[in-house]
């Protein structure tokens, strides 16, 4: 019995991997109509919160010093009671998540996963937003952090399944001015509620506990969201996979009134062969996973620290806290445009290439920003980089989950995505001791030259991916 169980698991997932071009190519011949965008909206929360948390831990830090409960520097370098110590927890999540998560993704759905992701990262704010001590609020910062790690790799491999080629990346640009919301509403909540107590709770534990609430609120609309076609194919889940595409294909007629284009003839199909993690190091894949390795290390550095240290440089300087928050706000507020204007052209011009101007227009102001002193001046080139980081942000969540095949696509995209996770765990440790024995001037121009090293990395390393569909550009 179970040797024919076997047999017939395989056939199915034969003729599911078999079948997974069509499938792919009814998804791309679907129009961006309201039923697309819809899902795109539903999966673009869980971006939100990714963002929210991250720049809520830059906005809060300033007062979790002045309460005592952490230090801004430390004299040991590992020192686990300072902000770097704070710092470090989340990306040790964020990298946890990343590393160690993407596998169940691939193995049990998409749905599954970034709906769990979710409610684990909600549960976890509230709990954060009750500690006192260091330890504790280090501790489910990094419980905090696994689940919106889980949410960020799972979206991009989902939206790139799931939206048509031509419109792939205007998904992920509208995507990413979502997800990019999070940090002005993180910095508006902080810049009103930080510097207050309210009903006896400190205005940091409200701006943690409003993240998570909205995560709470938002997970039963996750829930309506179906599962990948081109996932459920490649796990021999055809029939499934077919009914999904139906309807979706249904839906989309009655959107628009007329009837659909004939799907693209498959003139390639992908070896059969089930996802294995070693395919990430295989000879197809190899230079890819090299190339994204070194852009996220380089990227984590200059767009990480700058976003976490923001407020705690101007302390730094002789900016009072509300006055840093209030200057913070201000850069933040523009993010959202960014990837919004890019979604007028985010199909029309090569991702690469794209990454590589915003990364290097965030290496000009990181030179500014170095020698500025004037808030005329602080918060325009702030805003100037916080809306090209908006613009490599979606760019490259975009582009990883292109290069990589479905069945190990969130794998693929977690492991390269960890080095971003150690490069900012390891240099936050750096910028504190940075800080401490330089200044400022010092560390904008490590971030100035990890951001010349994106630009090279991607430049040189990176292949072409503009409307081409997943089956042929990563079999």
């Amino acid at each position: 019995m179970d040797d024919a169980a076997a047999i017939a698991s395989d056939k199915a997932h034969r003729e599911g991997h078999e079948g997974l071009p069509e499938i792919g190519a009814r998804l791309d011949r679907l129009s961006a109509s309201r039923t697309v965008w819809m899902i795109l909206l539903l999966m673009s929360f869980g971006g939100f919160f990714d963002a929210y948390t991250l720049y809520a831990g830059g906005t809060i830090a300033p007062r979790l010093v002045k309460a005592h409960i952490l230090k801004e520097t430390t004299k040991n370098f590992f020192s686990l009671d300072g902000y770097a110590g704070f710092t470090s927890a989340t990306f040790m999540g964020l990298l946890f998540a990343s590393s160690c998560c993407g596998v169940l993704a691939d193995k049990f759905g998409r749905r599954a996963i970034f709906t769990t992701g979710l409610l684990w990262f909600g549960l976890s704010g509230f709990m954060m937003s009750f500690q006192s001590t260091a330890i504790g609020v280090n501790f489910w910062r990094f419980m905090l952090a696994i689940g919106t790690g889980v949410e960020v790799i799972t979206i991009d491999s989902y939206l790139s399944e799931m939206v048509p080629k031509g419109a792939r990346g205007r998904a992920f640009a509208i995507n990413n001015a979502i997800h990019s919301t999070g940090q002005p509403v993180a910095a508006m909540a902080a810049f009103f509620l930080v510097p207050y107590t309210l009903l006896g709770f400190d205005g940091w534990r409200w701006v943690v506990a409003l993240g998570a609430l909205a995560a709470i609120v938002v997970w039963p609309l996750q829930m309506l969201i179906p599962e990948s076609p081109r996932w459920l194919a490649a796990h021999g889940r055809l029939p499934e996979a077919d009914k999904t595409v139906s309807d979706l294909e249904a839906r989309v007629e009655r959107e628009t009134g007329k009837p659909l284009k004939p799907p693209e003839p498959v003139t390639h199909r992908p070896p059969h062969t089930k996802g294995r993690y070693s395919q990430i190091f295989s000879k197809e894949y190899r230079g890819r996973t090299l190339m994204l390795t070194l852009f996220h290390i380089f990227q984590a550095v200059g767009l990480f620290g700058f976003i976490n240290w923001m407020p705690t440089f101007l302390v730094h300087q002789g900016v009072s806290i509300t006055k840093s928050i209030g200057y913070t706000f201000g850069m933040a507020i523009v993010v959202p445009l960014g990837p919004l204007v890019c979604s007028l052209f985010a199909d029309r011009i090569e991702r690469k290439w794209q990454m590589v101007g915003a990364a290097l227009m965030i290496a000009t102001a990181f030179l500014v920003f170095a020698f500025a002193r004037s808030p005329l001046i602080i918060v325009p080139m702030g805003a100037v980089e916080l809306l090209s980081a908006a613009i490599l942000s979606y760019s490259f969540h975009a582009y990883q989950s292109e290069l990589f095949p479905t069945r190990i696509r969130t794998q693929a995209i977690g492991f390269v995505y960890s080095w971003s996770r150690v490069s900012a765990t390891l240099s936050a440790f750096l910028t504190a001791w940075v800080l401490r024995a330089y200044g400022v001037p010092a560390v904008f121009l490590i971030f100035m030259g990890s951001m010349i090293m994106v630009a090279l990395c991607v430049g040189i390393m990176g292949p072409m991916t503009k409307n081409r569909s997943l089956e042929t550009l990563s079999p």
